[in-house]
């Protein structure tokens, strides 16, 4: 397992810089610059800017110095925000999105498993009808209808909770992390409750109920760990998903987080910002991944790569 584990991190490098190379030339493709909306000045200001910069310098130069920047951990000052480099911004902001998304993800695993777990031990009843019918209506409403809602129920008409992140204490923790879980909720749900029954129905289990085991010692022993290697799956690109913010949310919520980062550094053509944003994205999808794959073995001794 620990040859398989540092094969896997020696093969994300050329996926790292592949995907480096690949964000350089989209954002450098893109129509506009750093600079569009500083209109009128002088052109010899304009040239300072840009060897500021070193934009006027040929594009494969401008990569190979930002790749070595990348290797350092530096990806570069921001265009937009001109007294923070990305670092720091990354930095000052994950934070608060891991935060938010740790614990979205822990509310989503907990509700969303028993409710599938719920619904495959009593396939076809009414409580596996309730529990399809409130996932299915979770995936179907997106999360830029959700968000408001619960805004507008917990925090306008109720008063129960914060509306907003510059509230003090707890409490403003909660609307943002339903908000991120609910979706989260419904998918676990779905996918735990299909695995589950497949495993349900296989030879193995039918053996160990008819000699005498219980439900629960058939869930502990022989169902769960099998039932779930299809949730790992889905996890792996889901919490590096939650993590990095929701741009939604952020914005509803008033969030500093990644999310609304991003948004702002591709609206602004902010090049180094959306970079590292999306170089610290793929780095979490390439561990979250390696981690799930490792976890596979654990589950299930028959997927071990030894």
């Amino acid at each position: 397992m620990l040859r398989f584990a540092l094969g896997r991190l020696l093969a994300a490098i050329p996926t790292l810089l592949f995907v480096v190379l690949l964000a350089f030339t989209l954002v450098r493709i893109a129509p506009g610059g750093p600079f569009d909306a500083e209109r009128g000045l002088p052109p010899e200001v304009e040239a300072n800017i840009a060897e500021a910069y070193h934009l006027d310098e040929p594009l494969p130069k401008q990569f190979f110095r930002y790749l070595g920047g990348v290797l350092r951990g530096d990806f570069g000052p921001s265009f937009r925000y001109r007294n923070y480099s990305v670092t720091e911004i990354i930095a000052d902001s994950f934070p608060t999105s891991l935060l938010l998304g740790g614990l979205a993800m822990l509310l989503a695993l907990v509700i969303g498993l028993g409710a599938g777990v719920l619904a495959a031990l009593r396939p076809n009843t009414f409580t596996d009808r309730a529990v399809m019918a409130v996932a299915m209506t979770g995936i179907s409403i997106p999360i830029f209808v959700v968000a408001p809602l619960l805004v507008l129920l917990f925090a306008v008409s109720l008063g129960w909770l914060p509306a907003g992140w510059t509230a003090q204490g707890g409490g403003r923790l909660v609307l943002p992390v339903l908000a991120l879980a609910l979706p989260q909720v419904a998918y676990l749900a779905r996918i735990s409750r299909a695995s589950l029954l497949d495993v349900l129905g296989s030879d193995y289990v039918r053996t160990a109920r008819a000699q005498g085991l219980t439900t629960a010692a058939i869930l502990r022993v022989h169902a769960l760990k099998p039932a779930l290697i299809p949730v790992l799956s889905y996890l792996g690109p889901a919490v590096a998903a939650v993590l990095t913010g929701s741009v939604v949310v952020e914005q509803v919520f008033g969030i500093p987080g990644l999310g609304r980062h991003f948004v702002t550094g591709a609206l602004n053509r902010d090049y180094t910002l959306v970079m590292g944003l999306v170089i610290l994205y793929a780095a979490l999808i390439i561990l979250l991944n390696l981690l799930v794959d490792i976890l596979y073995g654990v589950l299930d001794p028959r997927v071990r790569t030894q």
